[in-house]
């Protein structure tokens, strides 16, 4: 099982000011443990943590998954699977 790593760069650079690991081992468990307004914020940007918990179970996907740029906030946000 995949890890999976979030990561929050301001835009135009390279240098991440905020990574996030979950490590696959415990990703499953993790997921539900999240708050339920995180999940919910989540969602509102199209993502669903559920399918991240099943694509992290198959050998053959990773890489990122996906980027979100938020121009007002300055900010861009990469989740992937390592």
């Amino acid at each position: 099982m995949a890890d999976v790593k979030i990561r929050v760069f301001k835009l135009n650079t390279d240098k991440p000011k905020t990574t996030i690991t979950i490590p696959g081992s415990v990703l499953k468990v993790a997921s539900a443990l999240f708050p339920k307004l995180a999940a919910e914020q989540l969602e509102q940007k199209g993502i669903d943590v559920d399918e991240i918990v099943k694509l992290s179970l198959n050998p053959d996907v990773s890489g990122t998954l996906i980027e979100i740029e938020e121009h007002d906030k300055g900010e861009k946000v990469v989740i992937s699977l390592e």
